[in-house]
């Protein structure tokens, strides 16, 4: 989220990838910094560890949502 805010704040578009373990305390940084409309695109959790397919299937199942994102 950090990271999404501060290129956001630059005027590049950015995409917040945040699992959904983690999606309460994206809600609460986004809405502390006074950026609440930052896109972010929801993964599952854990995603760290998980091989390299289940990386891949992950990857594969959010891309539209990121293009979408940066597409509007």
């Amino acid at each position: 989220m950090r990271d999404s805010i501060s290129v956001a704040r630059l005027g590049i578009p950015a995409v917040a990838l945040v699992t959904e373990e983690f999606w309460p305390q994206g809600d609460f940084f986004a809405n502390s910094s006074g950026m609440p409309e930052v896109p972010r695109v929801k993964l599952p959790h854990p995603v760290a560890g998980t091989g390299e397919d289940k990386m891949a299937e992950v990857a594969s199942d959010i891309t539209p949502s990121i293009v979408e994102f940066l597409s509007s």
